[in-house]
């Protein structure tokens, strides 16, 4: 099952987000509405383990950032809910009540079949285009976790690791993830 892209001459913006009260999940990006499936159990699983590596990270070095999950990141009028974010203790005023206003430091995104193209362009042309610091793209098909780290004309791809790797990051140098235990599908 593909995203689907709602078809209209509507530009659709923040505040018709917010109207929309069915039980799908949308996001909005260059005024068009994207419809997006559930995500697959094996997606969750892998959403859970980056979660809790990155949890235990910050905790075990006292770091006071913010790590979320499927949280509404507004950028003026469109509006995406990323698998993971990570807010730094310096911009921790970027979080409200009912959502995130601005770029996150760290977006995470573990791709699936339907919303792959998805998150590797628009996705990623919006998270570079507000000031996303870092991108990560974990593909469980491959076993392939890609970092892109922000430079002035572009994401620069940092990294590419399979599951026998260590993933390690430019915006949190002490962080490493052990792929394997990512991956582990038994």
């Amino acid at each position: 099952m593909q995203e689907i892209i709602i078809k209209s001459d509507k530009w659709y913006t923040y505040d018709d987000y917010l109207q929309l009260d069915d039980k799908y999940e949308y996001e909005v990006i260059g005024g068009k509405l994207f419809m997006t499936p559930k995500p697959r159990p094996l997606h969750q699983e892998i959403v859970g383990r980056l979660y809790v590596a990155l949890h235990n990270f910050l905790k075990q070095r006292n770091i006071q950032g913010k790590i979320f999950l499927d949280v509404d990141v507004i950028f003026g009028n469109q509006v995406v809910s990323p698998d993971i974010i990570y807010i730094s203790p310096e911009r921790l005023s970027i979080i409200s009540e009912a959502n995130i206003q601005g770029p996150p430091d760290l977006i995470i995104e573990v791709l699936s079949p339907s919303t792959q193209k998805y998150d590797r362009k628009q996705k990623s042309q919006l998270y570079y285009a507000n000031g996303v610091k870092e991108y990560w793209l974990i593909d469980p098909a491959t076993q392939l976790a890609e970092v892109f780290s922000r430079e002035d004309k572009g994401w620069y791809r940092a990294g590419v690791y399979d599951e026998e790797d260590t993933l390690v990051s430019p915006l949190l140098p002490e962080l490493e993830i052990n792929l394997r235990e990512i991956f582990d599908v038994s």
